[in-house]
């Protein structure tokens, strides 16, 4: 017996510095930039208009950002509320929400959780924090229906968690604009994510003690994005998630179940020219669920420009107006 004790305290030893230098030094790497073909068309815009960040209170009283865009003229057609994708904040939506604006939409642009100036940047509390966000939202600005959800890469993933949740029926339409389906799905160029760092062996030896209880390492980063550091302080951009935000903010592990889910009017765009995802693949993910979802292609149009270019968004435009 004491030498079976002996191999188990000599095996629980070896676990746990296994563990402590994973956390230490397995952490994300270096990066290689973002692809300019992504990143430029943002640098360019313009956001000399941009309305200031209003603030509402979360269950747990802390303050999150959002920004709102009245709409223009007397006909009201609807709300939107935009969410962003990874690494940014309401202030790459800003083009797209004019343009939303001006076609008579009353529009809220998030901040989301640990992004721009919503919380501790690059972290959550738990996962499942962010669709409680959304609700409090919601329940804060009161938007008139309908109400639609669009999100944006990263943003499109979690308006398709949130799509296919309980909580669907906070929204009348999702818009899922290049929706970012998780490393595994068939949608991801996964030769393209070289600008995604990933520190595979902090990840797992903080999600091990994550399912034993112990959330100590949750704030560490585990991704580190290839951001132009300029442009990222100007813009109150990340460079690094934790954990639990990186687990959150898209669709569940098994987006295929989220997919299966979705009972709301859901349409996807994408550009043909998309630099991470394959356009041509969405249609056959969401239809091997049995959802017959219209995908529309934009032709000419890559991955960043596809909320800043005229043609796609009149597309999103005309997406949420055919819904409502």
């Amino acid at each position: 017996m004491k030498t079976i004790a002996r191999v188990v305290v000599v095996l629980l030893i070896v676990v746990v510095a296994a563990i402590g230098l994973a956390i230490s030094f397995g952490g994300p790497g270096q990066p290689r930039p973002l692809p300019v073909s992504i990143g430029e068309p943002f640098r360019k815009a313009d956001y000399s208009d941009l309305p200031a960040v209003s603030y509402y209170a979360a269950r747990d009283g802390t303050k999150l950002a959002y920004r709102e865009y009245s709409r223009v003229g007397s006909k009201f057609v609807g709300s939107v509320l935009l969410v962003h994708g990874i690494g940014s904040s309401s202030d790459v939506m800003h083009v797209l929400a004019k343009a939303l604006a001006a076609a008579g939409f009353a529009v809220y642009a998030v901040d989301v959780r640990g992004h721009g100036e919503s919380g501790v940047t690059g972290q959550i509390a738990y996962v499942g924090q962010l669709e409680d966000d959304i609700e409090d939202l919601v329940r804060a600005v009161k938007p008139t229906r309908p109400l639609t959800l669009v999100g944006y890469s990263a943003g499109g993933g979690f308006a398709l968690r949130v799509a296919g949740s309980s909580r669907q029926k906070l929204f009348d339409n999702y818009v899922l604009l290049a929706p970012s389906l998780g490393l595994e799905a068939p949608t991801t160029r996964k030769d393209k994510l070289d600008w995604f760092a990933v520190g595979m062996p902090r990840l797992f030896a903080i999600a091990l003690l994550d399912a034993a209880g112990v959330h100590a390492f949750d704030n560490l980063p585990v991704v580190r994005l290839g951001f132009n550091e300029e442009f990222a302080k100007s813009h109150h951009m990340l460079t690094s998630y934790s954990l639990p935000l990186l687990s959150n903010f898209g669709p569940e592990r098994d987006y295929r179940a989220n997919i299966r889910a979705v009972d709301r009017p859901l349409r996807v765009i994408v550009g043909h020219e998309d630099e991470v995802f394959n356009a041509d693949r969405f249609r056959e993910v969401f239809k091997a669920e049995g959802k017959d979802v219209p995908v529309t292609i934009v032709q000419g149009i890559g991955h960043g420009t596809l909320v800043l270019e005229p043609i796609p968004i009149q597309a999103t435009i005309d997406a949420v107006k055919a819904m409502d």
